[in-house]
C-alpha cells in the first residue's frame, strides 16, 4: 500500500476530520454501552457488549494526535506549556462532570446510597473526582476509582500518558517505541486472558489493567504517526464509522472475548486509524458531520455517567419492563447528546478560551526560563 508522507512543517494546518468523526461514534457507543450494562447486566444479553474497547481506541487516537500536534515543537514550547495546554483542554470538563456527579449522588430520587457515607467521605469523593486521585470506596456499585464520574478513570491514565510523553516519549526513538509496544502487547494479551476480557481499569480491583491498556494503545498511536502510516485509499466516512461501530456489536463470549479483544486492540484499531488519517477528499456535509461528532465526543463521554447512576437507581427501585427501558434509553441518548452540546458551548468552550488568554500568554516567559 502507498503511504501518504505527511510533513507537519509543510502542511501545519492539516486536520484529521474523519478521526474526529470516529471519536464521536466511539463516545456514542460508550454511552449506549453504559445504559445497556444496567438494562442487561450480563454481557451475553447485551446487543452492544464490546463498547468498552472504545477506550482503547481513544488511547491510540490520543497518542497519534499528541505526536502529530507536539512532536518536533515540544522542546521550543516547553514541558510546562504543554502540561498547561493539556490541563486547559481536559480539566474544565473534569470539574463540570464532578459537579454533575455530586448533584446526582446527593439528589438521586430513587436511591439513598449517599446515606451510607459520612460527610467527609462525600467531600473526599468530590475532591477525588475533581483532581483525579483514585478513591474507590463504593463497593455497592462496582468499586469505581471515581464513583461520582466513573469514566474519568481513563482521563487519570490520559494525564499520566501526557506527562510521560512530555518527559520521555516525545524524544524516544522508534526502536524504543517498538520495544514498548511489543512488551505491552504481551501484557495486554495476558491481562485479557487473566480477566476474561479487556473491560478493566475502572475499579479498585482491576486498577493496573488500565495502565496496561494505555501503555500499548497510546504508544502504538505515537508510533503510528512517527512511521507516517497513513493509507491513501479513499473510503467513505460511513464505511469507516461502520467498521468502528461493528466492533462494539460483536457478541460477548467467555471463550472468544479473551482472544478477540487484544487482536482488535493490537491490530484492528491502529489499522483503522491509519486508514482514517489518510482520508483527504471530504464533502462539506461530511466535514461538518465529523466536526460536530468530534465536538460532542469529549463532553458526552465526561458528563453522561451520573445520569446512568440515576437510571440504575430507577431500575433497581421500579423494575421496569425491557420495553420501558428501551424507550428511556432512546430518549436518554438524545437528551444526553443535547446536554453535552449545551455544556460544550455554554461552559467548556468559554472556560477554555478564558484560560487560554489568561495563562498561555505567559508561555513565552515560561519557555525562556525553562530553556535557560
Amino acid at each position: 500500500m502507498n503511504n501518504i508522507v505527511f510533513d507537519p512543517v509543510v502542511n501545519p494546518k492539516r486536520h484529521f476530520e474523519v478521526l474526529d468523526g470516529l471519536r464521536g461514534i466511539a463516545a456514542l457507543g460508550v454511552v449506549l454501552f453504559h445504559f445497556m450494562e444496567i438494562a442487561a447486566p450480563d454481557y451475553r444479553d447485551s446487543f452492544i457488549p464490546h463498547s468498552y474497547l472504545a477506550v482503547d481506541f481513544f488511547f491510540c487516537l490520543s497518542g497519534f494526535v499528541l505526536a502529530y500536534a507536539y512532536d518536533g515543537r515540544l522542546i521550543q514550547m516547553g514541558k510546562w506549556s504543554f502540561i498547561q495546554r493539556r490541563l486547559i483542554r481536559l480539566q474544565p470538563l473534569v470539574l463540570i462532570g464532578a459537579v454533575i456527579g455530586l448533584l446526582a449522588f446527593m439528589f438521586d430520587p430513587f436511591s439513598d446510597l449517599i446515606d451510607s457515607f459520612s460527610y467527609w467521605q462525600v467531600i473526599l469523593l468530590f475532591l477525588s473526582a475533581c483532581i483525579l486521585i483514585p478513591y474507590p470506596i463504593v463497593p455497592q456499585r462496582y468499586n469505581n476509582l471515581f464513583h461520582l464520574n466513573p469514566p474519568t478513570w481513563s482521563l487519570f491514565w490520559e494525564y499520566i500518558a501526557s506527562f510521560i510523553y512530555s518527559i520521555y516519549l516525545a524524544k524516544a526513538s522508534k526502536q524504543i517505541l517498538w520495544l514498548i509496544v511489543i512488551l505491552s502487547a504481551g501484557l495486554l494479551c495476558w491481562e485479557s486472558y487473566r480477566s476474561g476480557y479487556l473491560a478493566v481499569g475502572f475499579g479498585g480491583d482491576n486498577f493496573w489493567g488500565g495502565g496496561i491498556r494505555l501503555s500499548f494503545s497510546f504508544t502504538a498511536g505515537i508510533l503510528l504517526f512517527r512511521t507516517k502510516t497513513f493509507f491513501r485509499q479513499q473510503v467513505p466516512f460511513w464505511a469507516l464509522a461502520a467498521a468502528l461501530a461493528a466492533v462494539f456489536f460483536i457478541p460477548y463470549s467467555e471463550i472468544i472475548s479473551p482472544v478477540i479483544d487484544p487482536i482488535l486492540v493490537i491490530f484492528y484499531f491502529p489499522f483503522l486509524i491509519a486508514l482514517s488519517a489518510g482520508q483527504q477528499v471530504l464533502s462539506p456535509f461530511i466535514k461538518n458531520t465529523c466536526a460536530w461528532l468530534g465536538d460532542i465526543s469529549y463532553p458526552l463521554y465526561v458528563i453522561h455517567y451520573p445520569f446512568i447512576w440515576v437510571f440504575m437507581s430507577f431500575v433497581e427501585q421500579e423494575n421496569p419492563s425491557y420495553n420501558d427501558m428501551a424507550i428511556i434509553i432512546s430518549v436518554g441518548m438524545l437528551l444526553l447528546v443535547f446536554f453535552a452540546y449545551l455544556v460544550l458551548r455554554s461552559l467548556d468552550e468559554p472556560i477554555r478560551r478564558y484560560l487560554s488568554k489568561r495563562i498561555l500568554k505567559n508561555n513565552a516567559a515560561s519557555n525562556a526560563r525553562e530553556l535557560s
